[in-house]
């Protein structure tokens, strides 16, 4: 029986659907199949790919639209092409199938993460172009992989690299969250990832006698010491309506490590911790009162680092500042309701930012539950539609932004 439905489809849904069928997905994200799909995008645009390999097997690449004055700072439009890992037993649908329900709703994993994004850029700019419109400052698009596993063979390196200099970014644009209300969120900043681990050495000894100065009881200082702080951070969101998951710090104990046998009372212990830091709050401060917790635990106990983000750095969203003036305004012209917020998790804007460029986090999908990286990922095909024309009306604005200073 044939789907009447995919007979009139909006051919945006139709690309979007293609791109969530490529396999990006990790361990063994298929990046070849995106590049060869971005490669046709390039071609159907009319528009040059340049691919720049940051590492082996590691490929970003760039369409770029030239402006009318090239030698204008740029916009970037960033995405990622690799998907985080399925469950496949808790999808309703095949997780890479991108089938669409009755009700318009397309599952798929990287529907909202953020493959969505991606299309909805390549679209807006199919729709500008055929318009016959072009924009003095130039646009670049860059599709960057392994974001999902920490940028380090992705974004960290690229913006190290002279061809990230070569593009000459004014300001860039990422992905952002889904709202399930009427409002879009807008993400100016990031908290810092610290993902460390804690080292309680002590005495070992067999497990029938009362040894002292155990591993173990210098783990347990060391762990409520951490989840008394995270009962407080829980307790400071909950209780202020002012705040966000971005406000605060959150604090998780995600691995124990420790004993050999039953009967044998560890020579170590160790525990590790995932913490997302607000850019607001002082980092060395943080660090010292881990480092008091540790003290207070006992002797020898100490800590390392396997990620350590240090960016304080976020995007100013005052009137006054020209890229974010255009942005706010093209949103209240179109009457959408932008809710500022720092992003709770992290993403590529952060190496941009560190950079000292502006980036905004901005994914358009509103009247949407959160679902990236959970089971049964879907965007529904009107809020996708509707996101296109955001970009239709986003994009010129920021690609007409007036010569900044230093830049006649």
């Amino acid at each position: 029986m044939t789907d009447k439905r995919s007979l009139t489809e909006d051919p945006s849904v139709t690309l979007f659907r293609e791109y969530l069928r490529l396999k990006t997905v990790h361990p063994e994200p298929d990046y070849d199949a995106a590049l060869r799909f971005l490669e046709r995008m390039a071609e159907e645009l009319g528009l040059p790919i340049k691919k720049v390999e940051v590492c082996p097997g590691r490929v970003i690449a760039i369409i770029t639209w030239v402006g009318s004055r090239p030698e204008l700072k740029s916009v970037v439009l960033n995405s990622h092409t690799d998907v985080v890992p399925v469950y496949e037993e808790h999808w309703k649908y095949d997780p890479f199938a991108a089938v669409k329900d009755a009700d318009g709703n397309i599952y798929g994993r990287g529907s909202q993460d953020m493959k969505c994004v991606t299309i909805q850029y390549i679209e807006a700019i199919r729709r500008l172009k055929t318009a016959g419109k072009r924009f003095s400052r130039t646009i670049h698009l860059t599709f960057v992989p392994d974001e999902e596993v920490g940028g380090h063979k992705g974004m960290e390196t690229f913006v190290k690299l002279p061809e990230f200099h070569k593009l000459n970014i004014g300001f860039a644009l990422d992905e952002g969250l889904a709202n399930p209300t009427n409002a879009y969120t807008v993400f100016y900043g990031e908290r810092n990832p610290w993902w460390i681990t804690v080292h309680c050495p002590g005495s070992p000894g067999h497990g029938s006698r009362f040894v002292e100065n155990t591993a173990a009881e210098k783990l347990r200082r060391v762990i409520n010491s951490f989840l008394e702080f995270r009962e407080k951070e829980k307790h400071r969101l909950n209780t202020s309506e002012c705040f966000t998951l971005g406000d605060v710090t959150t604090v998780n104990m995600t691995m124990v490590k420790g004993g050999v046998a039953y009967n044998v009372v560890p020579a170590e212990m160790d525990v590790s911790f995932d913490l997302r830091i607000p850019p607001t709050d002082n980092l060395q401060e943080f660090e010292e009162k881990i480092k008091a917790w540790c003290k207070e635990a006992g002797e020898d106990v100490t800590y390392d680092f396997a990620q350590k983000h240090m960016d304080q750095n976020f995007t100013c969203t005052e009137e006054s500042d020209p890229w974010w003036h255009a942005f706010s305004s093209t949103c209240k012209a179109i009457n959408m309701t932008v809710k500022k917020e720092i992003f709770p998790a992290a993403t590529d804007s952060r190496f941009i930012r560190e950079e000292g460029l502006p980036a905004i986090g901005f994914s358009p999908m509103n009247l949407t539950p959160i679902l990236l990286h959970d089971h049964n990922e879907y965007l529904n095909e009107q809020v996708f539609l509707r996101g296109i024309q955001v970009y239709e009306r986003l994009l010129p604005a920021l690609a007409s932004v007036p010569p900044l200073s230093g830049e006649e």
